[in-house]
């Protein structure tokens, strides 16, 4: 019996450690599984804007996903020529210096190769060639992604992706709604998210409550139209009358969808659930409700339904303090950074 014990706990200590499917390396950070329903799954979220502090947000999140439930997580910046996380790269060229602009450059984009979700939140990028290439691979691919926020205009052009000889459009035709404008104050206005009532059982929603976020509603589609066919919307955004979580709604402006969902059909006739919210700051992530909304919608992606539950903790792991949104980035102490400085 003694023996058998022995057979038996040698051959689990030789057991392999599962690797996490990215190597090491300054360019990104990869944050390992502990044990959880995510095990054996990696997650890539892609963070290059210039306004939401996503470069913060996405690394918690990311900590989330690894610690809480078990998913390899690995995080993609973009950054500047030498290397450096860089918010306060343009993505216009200053007028009469067209020559000077400089491309958009994200590292280790393949290794969307071996995700199993991809989550975007990215700006208005403009990307070489072979970047771009390896995105619309994955988009295509028939596996799910999700966006935050800014990754409804999350490309300054086209994609190099056509369907039947038709350019695919990435807000309008993937998400399912590009940015057409803030609706209400930007920077001034805050959201009440709305849980659509008729969804609430749906899997996404499951022990969602009180979403709040300091950012303003993005509309996605002309006044007086609605989201595509193809959408549904599971939560509604009510604009507010400053930036605090109990001032008053705005009766002036209707409330508009921030979160919703469709299936994406690739150029192979494979479907890919996709995820969009119109919220997401990183300060909006503050917010456990809205956590808990984008970290279900990411179980929900991988058709991992069964795993989503309303007591499992979305608890920020280790400290967060996101800085302010916006522009002024000496205002706002927002400078280039190493990678590693977001660990």
């Amino acid at each position: 019996m003694l023996k058998n014990l022995i057979l038996i706990l040698c051959f689990v200590i030789a057991l392999p450690v599962m690797a996490h499917p990215v190597p090491d390396s300054p360019q990104w950070l990869t944050y390992s599984g502990a044990e959880g329903p995510g095990k054996g799954k990696h997650i890539v979220l892609i963070t290059a804007d210039q306004e939401y502090r996503s470069e913060q947000s996405m690394p918690m999140v990311a900590k989330i996903l690894s610690t809480r439930h078990g998913f390899d997580c690995t995080v993609l910046f973009g950054v500047n020529e030498k290397g450096e996380v860089d918010p306060t790269m343009p993505v216009y060229p200053e007028k009469g210096k067209e020559s000077e602009f400089k491309q958009h450059h994200i590292p280790g984009l393949e290794h969307l190769a071996s995700a199993d979700l991809v989550i975007f939140f990215t700006r208005l990028l403009t990307l070489p060639m072979n970047e771009l290439e390896l995105i619309v691979k994955y988009i295509d691919s028939g596996k799910p992604f999700m966006s935050l926020r800014t990754g409804n205009h999350a490309f300054h052009s086209q994609l190099p992706y056509k369907i039947n000889g038709k350019q695919v459009n990435w807000g309008t035709d993937v998400l399912g709604g590009a940015f057409m404008g803030h609706h209400g104050r930007w920077h001034a206005d805050s959201t009440r998210g709305i849980i659509v009532e008729e969804q609430m059982s749906h899997p996404i929603l499951t022990g969602v409550t009180d979403i709040w976020g300091n950012s303003d509603v993005y509309r996605t589609y002309k006044e007086g139209a609605s989201l595509p066919s193809d959408c549904t919307a599971l939560v509604w955004g009510q604009p507010l009358m400053g930036r605090k979580h109990n001032d008053l709604p705005n009766t002036q402006l209707e409330p508009l969808p921030v979160a919703w969902f469709k299936t994406w059909q690739t150029s192979g006739g494979k479907r890919a659930r996709v995820f969009h919210s119109t919220m997401g700051s990183a300060h909006d992530l503050e917010n456990a409700g809205l956590r808990r909304l984008i970290i279900n919608a990411a179980h929900w992606s991988m058709g991992m339904e069964y795993a989503i539950n309303a007591a499992s903790s979305m608890d920020i792991v280790g400290s967060y303090q996101p800085l302010e949104s916006g522009f002024n980035y000496k205002e706002l102490g927002v400078m280039p950074k190493p990678v590693s400085a977001y660990k």
